[in-house]
């Protein structure tokens, strides 16, 4: 043996070093953070402008999203403009109370528009309202 290690024991640590582990959660909060928001959006539309003020619901609404093509989604699920009452009747299932809103692009045709939201009387439903971006 060496000179210099004559009555020197070696054990193993008993504490883990949790600092990395801290590093790592904290960098991966904050992309969550940041990712978030963007993942909320679904289907990319833009919204007519108008002066209207938010309202606030009690739980979150269906949304059927008409894009400037005229595809419709319901729930993020696309569906021809023939589907639409029966697919909107099935979710609803009497629950007619469920509050319902358009979100049409801001260059689609009145026409569309007008359809899905006759559509959605159809099925059933009872609070119907348009999405629209503050000016």
């Amino acid at each position: 043996m060496a000179a210099g290690q004559q009555g020197k024991t070696h054990r193993a640590m008993s504490e883990i070093n949790v600092t990395p582990f801290v590093d790592v959660m904290l960098v991966l909060l904050i992309i969550f953070m940041v990712t978030a928001p963007m993942m909320q959006g679904g289907i990319d539309v833009d919204l007519p402008k108008t002066n209207t003020e938010n309202i606030r619901l009690k739980e979150p609404p269906l949304v059927i999203t008409i894009q400037k093509d005229g595809t419709i989604h319901l729930a993020d699920q696309k569906f021809p403009l023939e589907e639409l009452e029966a697919k909107l009747a099935a979710i609803l299932d009497g629950n007619a109370s469920q509050e319902v809103f358009v979100r049409g692009d801001a260059k689609v045709e009145y026409g569309i528009v007008a359809k899905v939201m006759a559509k959605a009387r159809a099925a059933g439903v009872e609070k119907l309202g348009l999405v629209t971006e503050r000016e």
